[in-house]
């Protein structure tokens, strides 16, 4: 078996993809919005710095800017430390922050209205890439606008977010993990069941165990008892088939005995009736053979699912051997099945119990046969015969049920038609019940499962 049919591995495989994309999600949205609020704060922190930069801005006595007092940040004050000021235009010698030692920020050329502020990318000293903020203010001594700006490396920002999705990086990885290792614990006791069966099938096949324990997750319990019913319908079947070749061999060895004693007094004298006698225990053998068959393959059938039987289709070939087989008293045989009616059991039992009826039916009836196919209320379906023959009287139809009972030597039989359908009909849950007909005669009601 390959590794990729495995249902193990079908789970933990799903599972790890889910979990690896659902983390992966998760990191890109948690960095972008920790980009966005770090780059926020950033912006923030320089507006601040920008605001206490006007604060303090004022026109010295020779009429050029200066500051009342240094700002408070002390990066300013250190030389290539990240953070500037500049106060004036970049070309007139501007007043600027001692961190940009002896260079100044190269603004843009371009003059925005008093107060709003302008947002800037420009090169800084040692190569650094700075963000500029920058506003024009108005002093009080002064006509002019004067243009102040504050700027910052973009790489303390960048080591921040850097250092960030790298935390967050090793943290979902492990976090992913964590997870997949839950994942493997969680199909490990979910599949368990499916082991502790697997074990169960073991002991059942090597005869430890006749069935299967039905303490088991409720998924899995169905399961379960469908395969000790499939067990006890094996055990059954075997059960019955047992008794049916005991109960086969019983009735062949009594027919077989007598065939002996007439092969032992056959000769030319009484080869004729000897030889009739002969037939008639070998037919009555076959009759036997065809009986226990019947039962065998009713016993096996019975409650297997998918099985069924046009009932219609059954009734009408009969009705055509029937015709043809009493062509010689031009019986009226009348077929009156409902469309869709079906038999939850084998053609062959169907044909062997509907078979006997009919050609029952037949052999008494004196011109007109009637069967009458019908659904019934609890999954049961209803197939009658009727006859205007001489019908039965009612102490004499329970011991035509019998076999080997026959109440008219006076025509052809074994005594065992009758009793084959009530056996097989029982076999499948029905019954047969015979009663009298509308039409003068026996009335044969067979009832069986519907499918």
């Amino acid at each position: 078996m390959r590794w990729t049919e495995s249902l193990r591995f079908r789970l933990l495989a799903g599972a790890a993809v889910w979990v690896a994309l659902a983390l992966m999600l998760a990191g890109w949205i948690i960095a972008d919005l920790f980009q966005t609020h770090v780059r926020q704060r950033f912006e923030a922190e320089l507006t601040n710095h920008l605001e206490q930069l006007a604060a303090v801005l004022e026109i010295g006595p020779d009429g050029r800017p200066a500051l009342r007092q240094p700002l408070s940040d002390p990066r300013f004050r250190r030389p290539l430390s990240g953070l500037y000021w500049q106060v004036g235009e970049s070309g007139d010698e501007p007043l600027r922050s001692r961190s940009l030692w002896d260079s100044v920020l190269n603004l843009p050329d371009d003059r925005g209205e008093d107060g709003s502020l302008h947002r800037h990318d420009a090169a800084g000293p040692a190569n650094q890439s700075l963000f500029v903020l920058e506003r024009f203010v108005l002093l009080p001594e002064r006509a002019e606008p004067i243009r102040i700006a504050v700027a910052a490396d973009r790489a303390e920002l960048a080591g921040v977010t850097r250092a960030f999705n790298a935390t967050l990086a090793l943290s979902l990885a492990v976090l992913a993990t964590a997870l997949i290792a839950a994942a493997l614990i969680q199909v490990q006791i979910g599949l368990r069941p499916l082991s502790r069966l697997r074990g169960a099938l073991a002991d059942v096949r090597a005869g430890r165990k006749k069935r299967f324990d039905v303490a088991m997750p409720t998924e899995v319990r169905p399961l379960v008892e469908d395969l000790n019913a499939l067990l006890a319908h094996a055990e059954e079947i075997v059960g019955r088939g047992r008794l049916q070749a005991g109960n086969l061999a019983h009735a062949l060895k009594t027919n077989l005995a007598v065939l002996a004693n007439e092969a032992a007094t056959l000769d030319e004298r009484n080869a004729r009736a000897v030889g009739a006698a002969m037939v008639r225990q070998v037919e009555l053998m076959r009759r036997h053979v065809d009986h226990h068959m019947a039962r065998a393959r009713a016993a096996a059938a019975r409650g297997v699912p998918g099985i069924s039987t046009p009932v219609p289709d059954c009734v009408a070939a009969l009705a055509r051997v029937m015709r043809k087989l009493h062509a010689a008293k031009a019986l009226d045989i009348r077929v009156d099945a409902a469309d869709g009616l079906l038999f939850a059991g084998e053609r062959e039992d169907l044909d062997e119990m509907l078979g006997n009826l009919l050609d029952n039916a037949c052999k008494w009836a004196r011109g007109r046969v009637e069967v009458t196919g019908r659904k019934e209320d609890g999954g049961m379906l209803s197939v009658t015969l009727d006859d205007d023959g001489p019908g039965l009287p009612d102490d004499c139809r329970e011991a035509a049920l019998e076999p080997g009972v026959r109440l008219d030597e006076s025509t052809p039989g074994t005594g065992l038609g009758l009793a084959v359908v009530r056996d097989v009909a029982r076999l499948y849950g029905g019954d047969i019940q015979l009663g009298a007909s509308p039409l003068g005669g026996l009335r044969a009601t067979l009832r069986l499962p519907a499918a």
